[in-house]
């Protein structure tokens, strides 16, 4: 009871207040990183769930559920547009600085996907004009796996601007914001993109791109064990420090 007291006496309170402040923020740390680990684990079962399954015929199947289908195979047939093609900023091939090429693809019902054909080089390739020397003509069949888009960009990431007066779309994308480009077509956009396989032996750009996924759990654990023992330390190490100084 001495000890209780002294902890709360004029000369600790403070000094008690920032132990139990310390010792909470710890715990909670501990907390979100334990929710980091089960969103790790949900994610790792959906993937692979998605890669099991044969590939998906995006032209004979119905599309309501293809929100959740991401990382899927999927195979598409239609013709490019190219007149409604557009390119997010900021990627690299081999260390060049580049850009991604994403381009609809309309199907035989009149709806479109967008693809995300691959790499180009950034230069000479400053205004759509000069994509055009990558068009793909006629009827294209696709294999890939089904991506979601993004609306807004990722922690420290640059939000695409809003649209002039008197500009009616953006040729250059940070993030594959499909609600607004969708806006910029003719036609209805599905609500997802296609990141095509990719291809080896291609010799020339576009480079297609898909991200590695590591099916791990991460440090997630092993942090989470850090931040209680901090907590542990903290509370439960106080009163001994106390009792010792009060002496």
């Amino acid at each position: 009871m001495n000890l209780l007291l002294a902890m709360f006496s004029r000369k600790w309170w403070f000094t008690t207040l920032l132990v139990l402040l310390g010792s909470a923020v710890c715990v909670r740390l501990g907390i979100w990183q334990l929710d980091r680990l089960e969103q790790r684990r949900a994610f790792n079962a959906h993937y692979l769930a998605m890669t099991a399954l044969p590939p998906l015929d995006l032209n004979a199947v119905p599309r309501e559920d293809l929100t959740r289908m991401e990382y899927r195979a999927v195979t598409v047939t239609g013709v490019f547009d190219f007149d409604h093609q557009v390119a997010l900023r900021n990627r690299y091939y081999q260390n060049e600085y580049g850009y991604h090429l994403l381009t609809p693809l309309v199907m035989a019902d009149g709806s479109a996907v967008l693809v995300e054909r691959g790499w180009i080089p950034a230069q000479g390739n400053a205004a759509p004009a000069d994509w055009r020397k990558y068009d793909q003509p006629g009827e294209q069949t696709i294999s890939g796996i089904i991506r979601l888009g993004q609306t807004k960009p990722d922690v420290g990431g640059v939000p695409d601007p809003e649209l002039a007066e008197g500009q009616n779309r953006l040729d250059f994308w940070n993030i594959v914001n499909l609600e607004r480009i969708s806006l910029q077509t003719p036609y209805p956009l599905l609500p997802v993109f296609i990141q095509p396989n990719p291809d080896d032996a291609r010799g020339a750009p576009p480079y297609p791109y898909q991200p590695e996924i590591e099916i791990t759990e991460g440090p997630h654990f092993g942090y989470a064990l850090q931040w209680f023992t901090f907590a542990s330390i903290l509370f439960f190490g106080y009163p001994f420090y106390l009792r010792k100084a009060a002496l």
